[in-house]
């Protein structure tokens, strides 16, 4: 019975063991390429170790080679298009360095674009820094599209990956921790199909990693100069995190505190490292200063002050705060919900800990877990200690905010990398009974990591059959258009169709979701051939028309299924009837139901 279920498993995609047909499909791959290496190892092994002691050549084909897999796939899954909150903000900081500024004016009918993480005074501005924007500025103005800068991000972090690898493990093996990064960030990677960010923030940390060891190496002010990039970089991209970058950077030079001749030979880079890092810093205060009128105050910061979060709506069912209470009494009460409140925090920490860690597996692929017990053995040394030291300091210090994404750690994506090829790296020397088991088991592992490319590769370069199809919804990760935004990109193609400037108010239905968010502007909106702007009644919207009499005018109701796009028509006005007899007043009502709080979030 179960030899029957084991072949029938082919046609339902599940087996008794947990495989399905993609995971046999996927070894299969594996066999055919280890196959295919064993009888090329004669010849393979010697070029590519030759190939990889030739920095510029490697980096060069690292970079080409993530872009061009992800251009052949175009037909396929064409541009991505933006969905969410995050993107437009990122895409608004882009369109807004564009027109070389940090910030936008208010515009004088500005109530009607007010939207997610987008403030309106004093100025009509993104919250978000200028890191992701700024790549993205780049490639719109080299290649005329956004997404370019995506691209050429994805790039950058994926030969710079290999560049850090360099200085701490032997070429052959840093060769394959870039095409690893390929692999695992490439052309299959949310980074590489949003615009939420990821490679700027993974790059910076290359640049930071890779300058750290070389520095210790051979005092050189070049590479204190690319220490000092990447961490301006990463200010710029990720400035909550940064804090976690530089208590790292310290924990790298602490013992050469214990050595007087060490401690001047590691303070001779910093002068170097500190010019971008204070350019950084005067462009982070100015852009604040743009945006906020505050040389101190970040624009999230201001985002939060002028419109808060979403208040969660409790009960308070305990009696005690609507009774009188003796002084003694309120203090031993404000104690106790101190301590509950103190125990509650902490338990929240903990749980989100214990449910984040599960995303270890965007950052590694599943059969190089297999090499990470081989890294501990490396443990030993300081460098490798501190490296695990790195990771948890970026795990614990972004598990105090609530949300996660995967981009907040960008930074140690490469120490990702590190770990897993330094795993391959020791497990290959192992041997039994003069045997080179390990270097086969090594070898197992990264053509199991190349099969599970190919196989997704060619799922979405092929996924117009019925089979790609089928096998597509077993991806771990599904990033790459098969969620795409079908309803943005319908209503978008219908407005590309019309001709001349348009003006779309979005009037949403009583049962919306609130994120799903359709009002979204360029940086000049006025100049914009389409504007968006909220329905705020036909009185109100009267104003805007005005103000837009060249326009075309269009309702969309992005609640309908699919949405509905119409020429706009004012609501009529909501007819008066007449006021009911007021009551006469009585005594009040009893209160059944628990009191009401509102209780705002942070």
């Amino acid at each position: 019975m179960l030899l029957t279920d084991f072949f029938r498993s082919f046609l339902p995609m599940r087996n008794p063991i947990g495989f399905g047909a993609s995971d046999f499909i996927e070894l299969g791959l594996a066999a055919l390429l280890l196959v295919l290496a064993l009888i090329s190892r004669p010849w393979i092994e010697p070029c590519s170790s030759r190939f990889a002691r030739r920095t510029g050549w490697c980096m060069l084909v690292l970079a080409v080679l993530p872009v061009a897999l992800r251009l052949i796939l175009i037909p396929r899954h064409p541009v991505p298009t933006p969905d969410l909150y995050d993107e437009f903000g990122h895409l608004l900081v882009g369109e807004t360095l564009r027109h070389f500024r940090l910030a936008n004016p208010v515009h004088p009918f500005h109530r009607f674009f007010e939207t997610f993480f987008v403030i309106q005074e004093p100025s009509y501005s993104s919250i978000y820094p200028i890191g992701q924007g700024l790549a993205m500025a780049i490639g719109r103005a080299i290649f005329g599209l956004p997404w370019a800068g995506v691209l050429l991000a994805c790039a950058a972090f994926c030969s710079l990956c290999y560049w850090m690898l360099r200085a701490w493990i032997s070429p052959g093996w840093a060769l394959l921790g870039g095409l690893l990064a390929v692999i695992q960030f490439g052309p299959l990677n949310q980074w590489t199909n949003s615009y939420w960010g990821g490679h700027v923030a993974a790059a910076s940390g290359c640049l930071v990693f890779g300058a750290l060891p070389r520095i210790r190496q051979a005092v050189r002010a070049r590479d204190g100069l690319w220490l000092g990039i990447g961490l301006a970089l990463h200010l710029i991209t990720r400035p909550y995190e940064s804090l976690f970058l530089y208590a790292s950077i310290a924990l790298y030079y602490a013992p050469a505190l214990r050595y007087t001749a060490d401690f001047r030979r590691a303070l001779r880079p910093v002068g170097t490292a500190t010019l971008p890092l204070l350019a950084a810093v005067g462009m982070t205060l100015v852009h604040n200063q743009r945006v906020t009128h505050s040389w101190k105050t970040l624009p999230e910061a201001l985002s939060q002050y002028q419109y808060g979060v979403p208040a969660a709506l409790t009960f308070q069912t305990d009696p005690i705060p609507h009774r009188a209470l003796t002084p003694q009494q309120e203090l031993e009460y404000k104690s106790q919900v101190s301590f509950r409140s103190a125990s509650e925090t902490l338990v929240s920490y903990l749980t989100r800990l214990e449910f984040r860690v599960r995303f270890l597996r965007f950052f590694l692929l599943a059969p190089l877990y297999i090499a990470l017990p081989f890294f501990l053995l490396r443990l030993r040394e300081f460098d490798y200690v501190w490296l695990v030291v790195t990771i948890l300091l970026f795990a614990f210090g972004t598990n105090f905010f609530p949300a996660f994404q995967f981009h907040y750690v960008a930074a140690i994506a490469c120490l990702f990398i590190l770990m897993s090829v330094t795993g391959l790296e020791r497990l290959s020397r192992i041997t039994i009974r003069g045997t080179d088991a390990g270097g086969d088991g090594a070898r197992v592992i990264v053509f199991l990591c190349f099969a599970h490319f190919l196989l997704w590769y060619g799922v979405h370069l092929f996924d117009d059959r019925d089979s790609a199809l089928k096998l597509a919804q077993y991806e771990t990760w599904d990033n790459i258009n098969h969620r795409n935004p079908e309803r943005r990109i319908q209503v978008a193609r219908e407005l590309a169709g019309l001709q001349g400037r348009q003006l779309v108010f979005v009037r949403y239905w009583p049962n919306h979701i609130f994120q799903d968010e359709w009002v979204y502007n360029a940086a000049d909106i006025d100049a914009a051939r389409i504007v968006w702007a909220r329905d705020l009644g036909a009185s109100e919207d009267e104003k805007l028309l005005h103000y837009y009499p060249d326009r075309t005018v269009w309702l969309l109701e992005p609640d309908a299924a699919p949405p509905k796009l119409s020429r706009y028509v004012p609501e009529p006005p909501p007819q008066v009837s007449s006021p009911a007899p007021a009551n006469k007043p009585g005594p009040p009502k009893e209160q059944s139901h628990p009191t009401l709080r509102f209780e705002q979030v942070h």
